[in-house]
C-alpha cells in the first residue's frame, strides 16, 4: 500500500499551525480503512513542524460514530434537492413577506474563508440583509474595532517574530501556555536563549503561562485598562515619548494623555483599581520605560468585556505614545482564538462589516462593492450583532436563521434565551458535521457538512498569515461543502449567475480581485495578486502574509512600518480611555465573582476533541477551581459536587481547591456540552452584557453564588454499551477508547437492588451479579457479568475516590472468558498487575503523575530528566509548567 503525505493546516486555535497528512491510497466515502497519521510541518513558518497535543491527535478525530451524514427536514431523512428546495422557499417567502433583514446567517470562524466570502455575498449583495453575523463576535470584536478606532483598519501590525524579538513581552489576558500552546513555546525558547528578555503576566488567575513570567500582575478582573492609562501617563514622566512619531504620525495625543492624568494620576491610584502593589506595578512602568522592543500580546481576557473596546486602546494608545509599532519586536499584537477568525474579518463576516476590510462606514465602499458584485439588493446598513441578532429572533423579528459549523446554544451568553430565541424561530437550518450537539438539536433544517481534511479552502492566522486548508478526504455520506450549500439556495433564489463556482480557487480568485478592486493602496487588505489564480496554482499555494498586492508576491512581514496608517489622513488615532470595572457587582445574594476559560487539551465545545479519548485524560470532567478559604467557608472539598447559581441559571460542577484564584473569586472552563454533562454548560450563568462599540460579550465575567451540593454519593459507571437512562443528580461522559465512562453523582442511600434495576432493565437473568458492600465505609462494588464477560461495572462511595477506569474498559472488550482472580479485581477496582498511573500531565505521551513521582523519588531532579527517562515534556512542551512542579515538591518531601 502506498501513501501521499500532504500538507494541510491545523483547525483549532488562531497560530495556524502547518499540518503534514499521510492520505492513504484506501479510503473511499465509507470512511477510512486505517487512520491516517499526522505530524507537524517543518517549512511552515508558524509552528516549524512542532504541533500540540490537539493537533498531533487530529487523526483520532477523523472516525466518528457522530457523523452527520444526509439532509434532514423536521427530523425525518430527505434528498438534498428537497432540502434546499424547503430552505430556499422559506427565505423567499419571509423575504417578500416580512423584507430581507427576516433572514440571518450565524457564521463560525470554523469555516473556511471561502465560505464565508459566498455567505456575505449571498446575504449583504443578493437578499439585501446585513444580518450576517459569526461566533468571532465573540472572540475578536473588540480588538477589531480598537484596531479601526486607531489605524482606521482592522490591521494587526505584528507577527510571530517580533514575540522572539521582544525584550518585554507583557502578556494580558491569555493563558498561551494552554490556549495558544505552540506559540508559547516559541516564547519559552526564545527567553531561554536571551534570558533577559521579560514576561509579564498580567491575569487575575496564577495560570500555566505564568511559568515563565518575571512577574505576575494578580489584577482584580476586568481593571486591565488602568495599567496602560497609568503606562500612558508614566511614559511622558520618564521621558520616553517618541515626539517625532507622534507629530508626524499621529492625531489625538494630548486628549488621551489628559484623560490618562485624570483617570490614573498617580502610581497608587492605577495599583489600588488594579488591586495590586505600587511595587509590582512600578516593577512593569520600570521596564516599559527602559525597553524599547516590547509587544503587548493580548486576548480573551481583554476582549470579552464590557469595555473590551477601551481596554485594546489603552494599549495602542501606549505603543503609539513611545512608537513601538511597524518596528521589530514592538506592536500592540491580539491574538485571535479559533482558526479563522481573521479570514471571516477579511471577508466581512461580521454585521457590521462589508467585505475585503471595508464597512458600510466607509465613503465609497458600498457602492464599490454593489458595482463589483453586480448586486441587485445591497444592504445599506449594520446589521444586527450576535447577542442582539438573538434577541430579535425571540421577538419574532429574524424568521430563518441559518447556523453554521458553530454552537450558540453553549457559547452565547444566557442559554435560556437563546433556546427560547430559536425555539420562536420559524426555520432554525443548521450545517455541521456533527449529527448531535445541544444546537442540532434545535434545527429543522439540518445540512451535512464537510469537516476537517475533507474541506477545501483558505485560512488566516493571527499574523496574517494565510495557509491551504486542503481536501484529503472523501466526503462521507452525502457530506457537502458550505460553500456549494449556500450557492445551491443562492441558485434557487434566482442569482444562478453570480454563484455559479466550479470549483473553490475561483471564489478565492474573487475574493482576491474584489480586494484590490480601486485599492491603489488606500485599503489595508489586497491580495490582488491571486486574482488570476489556476487552480493548480491554489492548489500549490504556500503560506503568505497579507498585503499580497499585484507585484508583491512575497507578502507582507510587518504592518506600518512606514508611520503610514488607513485613516484618511494616513494618521493613527489616539482615543481617550476612562478605565472602568465590569458592569455586574457583587452583591451578597451574588458574592463570587465567576471567570471562565479553557483547559490544555480542548477545543471549544468538544465536538472534534470529544473524539479523541486521550484528550480527556489530562482534564476528565468541567470543574469550578475555587480558593482553599473559600472552599473552607463554605464545607466544599476537592472533586465534590459544587452548584454554582447566577440570576440567570445553574450549573453542578466537581469542586478543583487551588491558590490559582484569588478569595471571593472562581473560575470555570466553557467545553462541556449536554452532549457530555447533564448540567455544566457555564453560558447559563452569563448575562448578555456586551461592549456597546464591538457587541462583544462580557463572557469572562459574572456573579454568582456556590452552595455545596450535600448527602452524595460518587460513583463511577463503566459499560459496554452506551447507557440509555442517565437518571443521575449529575454526570459526565468520559470518551474512552474502549466502552463508555461515566463519572456520576447520586443521592445517599441508594441500594444495591435499586442501582442493578437502574442499569438492566429487568433483563438482570441474562447475566450474574458480583457485589461488593461494605457498611462501615458505605462502599458499594457491582460488575454485571454476560456470557462470562463484563458488560458493566459500577463503583459508588461517599466521597470521591481514584479508579482505575482505563483497565476496567480494557476488560469490557477482551473476548476471554474472566478468570477468578480478574473477578475479584474488578470488585477491587485496579488489578495487581497493571501500574497506576495516577493523573496523567503528558497527554502526548500518557505519562501520569504517580510515574512522574516514581522518577523524582529515584533521583530525577529536572524537568530534563523527566523528559530523559519518561519522554514527558518532549513533544508539544503544553505540560511543562504542570511537570516543575513536581521537582521541588517531591524533593521537598524527601528531604
Amino acid at each position: 500500500m502506498t501513501a501521499t503525505i500532504a500538507k494541510t493546516t491545523c483547525p483549532y486555535c488562531g497560530v495556524g499551525c502547518g499540518v503534514n497528512f499521510t492520505v492513504p491510497d484506501s479510503t473511499s466515502k465509507s470512511g477510512l480503512t486505517e487512520v491516517p497519521p499526522v505530524s507537524g510541518d517543518l517549512d511552515h513558518p508558524a509552528n516549524f513542524g512542532r504541533l500540540c497535543v490537539k493537533g498531533s491527535s487530529l487523526s483520532q478525530t477523523l472516525q466518528s460514530d457522530d457523523r452527520l451524514l444526509a439532509p434532514s427536514v423536521n427530523g425525518d431523512v430527505v434528498s438534498w434537492d428537497s432540502a434546499l428546495e424547503t430552505v430556499s422557499g422559506k427565505i423567499a417567502q419571509v423575504v417578500k413577506d416580512h423584507g430581507p433583514d427576516s433572514f440571518a446567517f450565524y457564521l463560525s470562524g470554523q469555516i473556511l474563508t471561502e465560505d464565508y466570502y459566498v455567505a456575505n455575498k449571498l446575504a449583504k449583495g443578493f437578499i439585501g440583509t446585513a444580518n450576517v453575523d459569526t461566533n468571532s463576535r465573540l472572540c475578536m470584536a473588540s480588538a477589531v474595532v480598537g484596531y479601526k478606532r486607531a489605524f482606521g483598519s482592522d490591521t494587526v501590525p505584528c507577527n510571530y517574530e517580533d514575540l522572539e524579538l521582544c525584550d518585554l513581552l507583557i502578556m494580558v489576558g491569555s493563558n498561551a501556555a494552554w490556549t495558544h500552546p505552540i506559540l508559547y513555546q516559541r516564547i519559552v525558547e526564545a527567553k531561554k536563549q536571551r534570558p533577559n528578555m521579560k514576561v509579564v503576566v498580567v491575569d487575575p488567575r496564577e495560570t500555566a503561562t505564568c511559568d515563565i513570567a518575571d512577574l505576575h500582575l494578580a489584577i482584580k478582573p476586568g481593571s486591565d485598562a488602568a495599567i496602560f492609562s497609568f503606562l500612558l501617563q508614566h511614559s511622558v514622566q520618564a521621558g520616553v515619548l517618541d515626539n517625532g512619531f507622534i507629530s508626524r504620525h499621529t492625531n489625538g495625543f494630548k486628549e488621551a494623555l489628559n484623560q490618562a492624568l485624570e483617570s490614573t494620576p498617580t502610581l497608587t491610584s492605577a495599583a489600588n483599581f488594579c488591586g495590586i502593589s505600587d511595587e509590582d506595578l512600578m516593577q512593569l512602568a520600570n521596564w516599559w520605560v527602559e525597553t524599547p522592543e516590547t509587544v503587548t500580546f493580548y486576548s480573551q481576557g481583554i476582549n470579552q468585556s464590557s469595555s473590551g473596546v477601551d481596554k485594546c486602546n489603552a494599549i495602542i494608545n501606549c505603543h503609539l505614545a513611545t512608537g513601538r509599532i511597524g518596528k521589530e519586536g514592538a506592536g500592540p499584537f491580539s491574538i485571535t482564538g479559533q482558526p479563522n477568525a481573521m479570514g471571516g474579518r477579511e471577508v466581512g463576516g461580521l454585521a457590521n462589516q462589508l467585505a475585503a476590510h471595508m464597512d458600510f462606514a466607509t465613503p465609497g465602499a458600498l457602492e464599490l462593492v454593489q458595482r463589483f458584485w453586480q448586486a441587485p439588493n445591497m444592504a445599506t446598513e449594520n446589521g444586527l450583532k450576535a447577542v442582539d441578532l438573538f434577541q430579535a429572533m425571540e421577538e419574532g423579528k429574524i424568521k430563518v436563521a441559518w447556523i453554521m459549523s458553530t454552537n450558540p446554544m453553549v457559547s452565547l451568553p444566557d442559554t435560556a434565551q437563546v433556546r427560547r430565541a430559536l425555539e420562536k424561530c420559524e426555520l432554525v437550518i443548521v450545517s455541521d458535521c456533527k449529527a448531535h450537539t445541544d444546537t442540532t438539536a434545535m434545527a429543522d433544517v439540518l445540512f451535512p457538512a464537510t469537516g476537517w481534511s475533507e474541506k477545501d479552502g483558505t485560512v488566516t492566522n493571527s499574523e496574517r498569515r494565510i495557509s491551504r486548508q486542503r481536501g484529503l478526504l472523501p466526503a462521507p455520506g452525502e457530506a457537502q461543502h458550505d460553500w456549494w450549500a449556500i450557492c445551491e439556495v443562492a441558485k434557487r433564489l434566482g442569482y444562478q449567475s453570480a454563484f455559479s463556482y466550479r470549483n473553490v480557487h475561483e471564489i478565492f480568485a474573487e475574493h482576491a480581485a474584489l480586494s484590490a478592486f480601486e485599492n491603489s493602496g488606500k485599503r489595508d487588505f489586497d491580495i490582488g495578486h491571486f486574482s488570476q489564480i489556476t487552480k493548480s496554482e491554489y492548489d500549490a499555494l504556500t503560506p503568505v502574509q497579507w498585503p499580497v498586492p499585484k507585484g508583491r508576491p512575497e507578502g507582507t512581514k510587518r504592518m506600518f512600518e512606514d508611520g503610514r496608517f488607513f485613516t484618511p489622513d494616513k494618521r493613527a488615532k489616539f482615543v481617550p480611555i476612562v478605565p472602568i470595572l465590569p458592569l455586574q457587582e457583587k452583591t451578597s445574594d451574588w458574592p463570587f465573582t465567576l471567570n471562565t476559560g479553557r483547559v490544555r487539551d480542548q477545543w471549544h465545545t468538544m465536538t472534534r476533541t470529544g473524539d479523541a479519548a486521550l484528550l480527556t485524560k489530562h482534564t476528565d470532567q468541567p470543574y469550578v477551581e475555587i480558593h482553599p478559604k473559600d472552599a473552607r467557608q463554605l464545607g466544599i472539598e476537592d472533586k465534590t459536587l459544587v452548584r454554582i447559581t447566577s440570576p440567570y441559571g445553574e450549573v453542578l460542577l466537581k469542586a478543583k481547591i487551588s491558590r490559582a484564584v484569588a478569595p471571593g473569586n472562581v473560575f470555570v472552563p466553557i467545553h462541556w456540552t449536554q452532549q457530555f454533562s447533564n448540567a455544566s454548560v457555564v453560558s447559563n450563568l452569563i448575562p448578555q452584557v456586551v461592549d456597546p462599540l464591538s457587541g462583544q460579550p462580557e463572557s469572562k465575567h459574572a456573579q454568582v453564588s456556590l452552595e455545596a451540593v450535600k448527602n452524595c454519593a460518587y460513583g463511577v459507571v463503566i459499560s459496554a454499551t452506551p447507557l440509555e437512562t442517565l437518571d443521575f443528580t449529575y454526570w459526565c461522559y468520559v470518551p474512552s477508547e474502549h466502552g463508555y465512562h461515566y463519572e456520576v453523582v447520586w443521592p445517599v442511600g441508594q441500594s444495591v437492588a435499586s442501582l442493578q434495576s437502574l442499569f438492566t432493565d429487568g433483563h438482570q437473568e441474562k447475566g450474574e451479579w458480583l457485589e461488593y458492600t461494605n457498611p462501615k465505609t458505605q462502599q458499594i462494588r457491582l460488575a454485571y457479568i454476560d456470557n462470562q464477560k463484563l458488560a458493566l461495572a459500577v463503583y459508588l462511595h461517599p466521597k470521591p475516590e481514584s479508579i482505575s477506569c482505563d483497565w476496567l474498559a480494557m476488560t469490557l472488550v477482551n473476548n476471554d472468558v474472566l478468570s477468578d482472580l480478574e473477578r475479584m479485581a474488578i470488585l477491587v477496582g485496579s488489578p495487581a498487575n497493571v501500574e497506576d498511573k495516577g493523573e496523567i500531565v503528558c497527554s502526548c505521551f500518557q505519562i501520569g503523575s504517580k510515574q512522574i513521582e516514581k522518577a523524582v523519588a529515584g533521583g530525577v531532579c529536572s524537568v530534563e530528566g523527566l523528559g530523559a527517562k519518561l519522554k514527558c515534556g518532549t513533544n508539544c512542551g503544553s505540560c511543562l509548567p504542570e511537570l516543575k512542579h513536581f521537582i521541588p515538591i517531591i524533593t521537598e518531601l524527601s528531604a
